[in-house]
């Protein structure tokens, strides 16, 4: 049977109790053993490398150089991460070593909650199959990323809410490798309602069991 540790807390505004349940609810209908955790430090225990999937829930919030390396080993020996929003892409910034993992560190929403479009670019890759573009109405995250990360869907910046990012094109959901383990990342999801939006949740769960080992 395949095993996900789920770690959450940090910021309350990005629900991450309510995601975290959510995430529970789908791995063990996927079949996973799930293990759930509140405390960053749980990876720094050395059985992590163990897992099939670890999913970071918990925006900002810090880890200990102790952990975030214990982490990078196991992901780098073959564990899958994955995760959605700032409780992946807005977590432990004062860790380089997480960021390399995540491809991927939130920066800003301009405008903050707003009507935008998610396009699909690799409509070919399983976990878009059957998507094709689609309005979306929460956060449209500014980020710095990798340009390693293999870009699944993007969205491009009006610049209404910040003019000298017009006509930016901005990866939303990316997929990549860090050594032998698979890392997933969907900036989708400010709340847990979002989770209801059947496109969000596709991607999302395809994402999660792609990643897994």
């Amino acid at each position: 049977m395949r095993s996900a540790l789920i770690v959450w807390g940090g910021w309350e505004g990005h629900d991450p109790e309510e995601c975290a349940a959510i995430y529970r609810r789908w791995l063990h209908e996927d079949g996973f053993s799930v293990r759930v955790e509140t405390s960053p430090e749980v990876f720094a225990e050395p059985d992590i490398r163990n897992l099939s999937l670890i999913i970071p829930c918990t925006t900002m919030s810090t880890i200990s150089r102790e952990a975030a390396n214990n982490l990078a080993a196991a992901i780098e020996g073959g564990v899958g991460m994955a995760g959605h929003h700032g409780t992946m892409g807005d977590a432990f910034h004062d860790s380089p070593v997480y960021q390399f993992i995540t491809g991927g560190q939130w920066v800003s929403h301009p405008g903050n909650i707003i009507d935008y479009t998610v396009d699909v670019t690799r409509p070919d890759d399983p976990i878009m199959q059957g998507i094709t573009s689609f309005p979306y109405h929460s956060e449209q995250y500014y980020m710095h990323v990798d340009p390693g990360v293999e870009v699944l869907a993007t969205t491009t910046f009006s610049g209404e809410h910040a003019s000298w990012i017009k006509g930016v094109v901005m990866p939303v959901v990316w997929k990549k490798m860090f050594g032998a383990g698979r890392v997933f990342y969907s900036s989708l999801g400010h709340r847990a309602a979002e989770f209801e939006n059947p496109n969000m949740a596709t991607i999302l769960r395809r994402g999660l069991n792609w990643a897994a080992r």
